[in-house]
């Protein structure tokens, strides 16, 4: 089944609100529309963007969540 360069879009937004498996669902669909370069340049921009912004957002809280030390 497709989803719709929006859906992908949008669930990137919520990627932190789903369990493990529907996020790595969500970053497939995303990497998947980025290697494809019949899509165009634009939309690929736009989810790159909302991918490394969504990969920054996790990056920082896991740090700030890491009780390790």
């Amino acid at each position: 089944m497709q989803v719709s360069l929006q859906t992908v879009y949008d669930n990137l937004e919520k990627i932190d609100l789903v369990d493990p498996t529907t996020s790595a669902m969500y970053r497939q669909s995303a990497q998947e529309v980025l290697a494809d370069p019949e899509i165009s340049l634009e939309w690929r921009k736009a989810i790159s963007d909302r991918l490394n912004q969504v990969n920054h957002e996790l990056t920082v809280h896991a740090h700030v969540d890491d009780d390790s030390y």
